[in-house]
Order: structure tokens, then sequence, then C-alpha cells
């Protein structure tokens, strides 16, 4: 990735009290956000994740080395181009890919068949990064919709807090406490104190399942490719559009509503030659975060957005390590309340989603545009096996593109 750093990227500054207030921050702030998206990551999906690659034909034994594949991947390309460019660059799997493969079926060969499709979507992406009109056309969304995007994906995981607090108040209420008295006294380290919380929570709510102990790693199964027209318009095609929509685009935006510009094309072409390393063992595609991507580049991170990228490192280092460990840490993970997690990482992107708002309704004649794209992100709609996110975009557009229109 070395080359990578002959790029360039771009870090805008936006205007943030708590920048003005005190850049100097936490070392500890960016780790725990960093920690934090690794877990939420993993925990939110791995589950999608494995009954995808069932789903298209892997064994069980094929589909845990998929994703030890997948976290090793994830976490060394974020590692990689957060040190490269010094930003919060959060990379993730594809989880809207991961459902389509759950309803796509075992393709004719088999598994062989679905790595061949893995390659050939993999491929894709790394044209699209050279490709440069994609790349600026994504550069091109107006901020204003961007950021009435990132505040339609942020708005569902930021109601979990209210959430957890009705279904399970005895877990939940005791880390929402916790969070708002430190925010007053100590705000820095609101969400450290949330996440430190909620651990102490899970592992002592959390039995260890019989035998999880029995064997700790997991052991990489490498599959032949086999290249069918059926298994690249089945799956390969659907994949690479399913993940630069409702993925890789939204993914940009938030970076882009939190003031980076990272170059485009290089994280393409990054994510796309990790995915056609890892397809051989079972992978499906990377790309970048959306919601995790807020966690690490938001202020709660850390007031200076200079040393963000920190997060998303650190980020990438839980990844691995919950890749070496993925076996006692899916069955700790699937063990404990997945609300609970859910619930911490809302209270972490709240800061995001008021500056997100700001951002999105601060111009009076993009509002209703704007209002247009939030609603559309938040509703969840999925069409044509792509998300609201993109769609999102699509209905603010338009609107944009009407209120544009001379008369």
């Amino acid at each position: 990735m070395a080359h990578l750093r002959t790029k360039r990227a771009t870090r805008l500054t936006i205007p943030d009290p708590a920048v003005a207030s005190s850049r100097e921050g936490s070392l500890l702030q960016p780790v725990a956000a960093g920690l934090l998206v690794a877990t939420v990551g993993f925990s939110s999906t791995f589950a999608v994740v494995l009954q995808g690659f069932i789903g298209v034909g892997a064994s069980r034994a094929e589909a845990a080395s998929g994703l030890l594949a997948l976290l090793v991947a994830t976490g060394a390309v974020a590692i990689a181009l957060g040190r490269a460019w010094r930003m919060p660059v959060s990379i993730a799997w594809a989880t809207p890919g991961a459902a389509l493969l759950v309803a796509a079926g075992v393709p004719a060969g088999g598994s062989p068949a679905a790595t061949g499709a893995f390659l050939a979507a993999s491929g894709l992406v790394i044209a699209a990064g050279l490709w440069r009109p994609f790349g600026r056309a994504v550069a091109s969304i107006p901020p204003s919709l961007a950021n009435a995007m990132l505040a339609g994906i942020l708005l569902d995981l930021c109601l979990a807090p209210v959430r957890a607090a009705a279904a399970m108040p005895a877990l939940a209420l005791p880390v929402i406490a916790l969070w708002a008295v430190t925010w007053r006294f100590a705000r820095p380290y609101a969400v450290l104190v949330a996440v430190v919380a909620t651990a102490i929570l899970v592992v002592f709510a959390t039995p260890v399942p019989d035998g999880v102990l029995a064997d700790l790693l997991p052991h990489p199964v490498l599959v032949a490719p086999v290249f069918t027209p059926g298994a690249f318009i089945g799956i390969a095609v659907p994949l690479f559009i399913v993940t630069m929509a409702s993925q890789n685009v939204p993914g940009l935006a938030v970076l882009n509503a939190n003031g980076y510009r990272p170059p485009i094309g290089p994280i393409f072409t990054a994510t796309g030659l990790a995915s056609a390393a890892a397809a051989p063992f079972g992978a499906h595609l990377l790309n970048l975060a959306a919601i995790t991507a807020a966690l690490a580049a938001g202020p709660e991170a850390h007031p200076d957005p200079a040393r963000r990228w920190i997060a998303s490192v650190t980020g990438g280092f839980g990844y691995i390590v919950l890749g070496l460990f993925a076996t006692v840490a899916a069955a700790f993970v699937a063990a404990s309340p997945p609300l609970l997690i859910q619930a911490v990482a809302g209270l972490a992107l709240l800061t995001s989603l008021g500056g997100a708002l700001g951002q999105a309704l601060g111009r009076e004649d993009e509002r209703l545009p704007a209002l247009v794209t939030f609603v559309t992100a938040a509703s969840g709609i999925s069409a044509f096996g792509i998300g609201g996110a993109f769609w999102s975009l699509v209905a603010g557009g338009t609107m944009l593109l009407l209120a544009r229109v001379r008369t």
C-alpha cells in the first residue's frame, strides 16, 4: 500500500465547537472508538455473512474460513489506508452483499463457482477504482444531500439506546446513566465510559457456551475458483452493484460529511485487491464502512479531526484480533444482547447525527431536497436489492434538480 501515499488526499476543516474548545483530547478516545468500530461491525452482521456463504454452497468450515479472511483483510486495509493518509478510513465487509448471497441460492458448480464470482466481483471493483469518471461522479454529491443521507443512516442506530432502555432497563439504564453523567463532567470520556461499562456487563451477563474453548483458532480453507457465466450474472454483477451503491457511496458520504476527502480511486482499488486476495478462502467483497465509519470519523472519536485516524487503525487491529479468535468472539457476541451493543454505538453517534442534520438543513434552498433524502435513508427501504441509502440520494437529487429547473 506504500504507493497510496503518493495519491492526493484532502482533509477539510469543519467548524466544530468541541475542536475550538479543546484540540488535545485523549488518546483513549480514538482507541475506544476504534474498538467500538470493530465490535459493532463484527457483532451486528457476522451471522448474516455466515448465512450468505452457506447460502451459495459453502460448508461450515468454508464459511468460517471466509469470515476469517474477511476480518483479516478488512483490518489490514483499514490499517494501511489510515496510516498512509492519516484519515479515519473505515473498512467493512459488504453486508447488503451478504444478504444478497442468502437469497441467491447455490449456483451451478457450488462453492467453487461462488468463489469464482467473488473474484469476478473483485475485478469489477478494481475497474471502478481505475475509472476516474465514476470517482468524480461520487465526489460531486452535494454536501447537503450527503449529510442528510448520513443522518438518515444514523437515525435508527441512535434510537437504539431508547429501545434498549425499554427492553432491558437493568442492563441499558446504567450504561446510559454513566454516559450522561460523564458527558456532563468529563465530556471527552463519555463514550469510553459507556464502552467499558458495556464490556463489563457483557462479560458478567454472557455465559461461555460449552466446548467453545476446545478449538480457539479458525482454519483457513482454500477453495479453487471455477468461473461460470451463471455465477457471474447471478452473483458477481449484483454483488458489485449492491456493494458500490449501498456501501461505498454512503461510506464516501460519511467521510465527506465529516470533512475528509480521500482519493476515491485508490480506495476502490485497494478494497478490490484485498477482496481478490481473500476470495479463494471463501470471502466476498470488502468496502468502505458507513455507520461504523461515522464512529471513527465523528467528533466523539477525538475533538481534533487530525487524530481520528487512530480510531480507524485501532478498529483495523480489532478486526484482525476478532478474525484470529473468530470462534470464541462469535460465541460470546452471539450470546450477548445485541441491542445493548447497538445502544452504546447509538450513544457514540448522537453527536454525529446532530452535526449531520445541522449541515444538511443549513441552506434554505436545499432544505426540502435534504429532508427528502433524510426520510428516504431513514425509512430503511430496499428495492432491486439496493438499500435506502442509495435511493435517498436518487430521491433527494431528483428534488434538487427540480428545484433548479428554470421556468
